[in-house]
């Protein structure tokens, strides 16, 4: 009979910790959805690739502070995506999360990254895509399936953060 009394409050406490996560996760999804602008759609007519990534959404942070992970409007949910390039901006496309666009010009920076909420990489496995949405900066990190790839992104996109144009 003791026994099972300590497994239910064993049990109790799980409980309880996973329903304070799940308040806090809300709470914190709130108070954000106040300064974080909705993530603009993907255009109708975005134009012919010019790069793709198949891999790893990771997450998106407040720019500068990677464990400030962005959750609001299930933007913190972790899972497979692919990255594609268009000429005027990049297609966050997530399997089972809504997708979103970043236009070309609210890019700010582009580099490799061992780190973002979610995700602590030993190399510089991610790339980590810096920009503006509204008066917040950003950084989205992705994991590639293909590390290769990632010279071809950073310079296409790098460029265009550094105020050159083409």
């Amino acid at each position: 009979m003791e026994r099972f009394i300590l497994v239910l409050v064993v049990l109790a406490f799980f409980l309880l910790a996973v329903w304070g996560m799940r308040l806090g996760w809300r709470r914190k999804a709130r108070s954000q959805s106040a300064r974080v602008a909705p993530f603009p759609e993907v255009p109708e007519e975005p134009g012919e690739p010019l790069l793709e990534a198949p891999g790893l959404y990771v997450s998106t942070t407040t720019a500068g502070d990677w464990q400030d992970r962005i959750v609001t409007r299930g933007m913190g949910l972790r899972g497979r995506a692919v990255l594609r390039r268009y000429p005027r901006g990049v297609e966050v496309d997530r399997a089972g999360a809504p997708g979103y666009w970043i236009p070309e010009e609210s890019i700010v920076d582009i580099k490799r990254g061992s780190a973002i909420a979610g995700k602590v990489m030993g190399s510089d496995s991610l790339l980590i895509i810096t920009w503006r949405l509204g008066e917040v900066e950003l950084d989205t990190g992705f994991r590639g399936d293909d590390h290769g790839v990632y010279p071809q992104w950073i310079e296409s996109l790098a460029h265009k953060s550094k105020g050159g144009a083409q």
